[in-house]
């Protein structure tokens, strides 16, 4: 999928464990995870911006795009 999921770099920047933000932005712990493994097929807004707001970072910081 060219599209990845750069959570695993941030949260590693940050200091924060999954769980931790799991708790801050109100996402289930397995949904952040298959989110953060980039087996995720889709994600709300309101879960993005949750996460942008609370990482201090913006949707481009959190997903890529890698073409095959």
């Amino acid at each position: 999928m060219p599209v990845v999921v750069t959570l695993d770099k941030i949260l590693a920047d940050r200091g924060m464990t999954l769980t931790e933000l799991s708790g801050r932005v109100g996402v289930t712990l397995p949904n952040l995870s298959v989110l953060k493994s980039g087996r995720a097929r889709a994600i709300r807004f309101s879960t993005l911006e949750a996460l942008c707001r609370e990482l201090d970072c913006t949707p481009g910081d959190l997903l890529a795009y890698r073409p095959d």
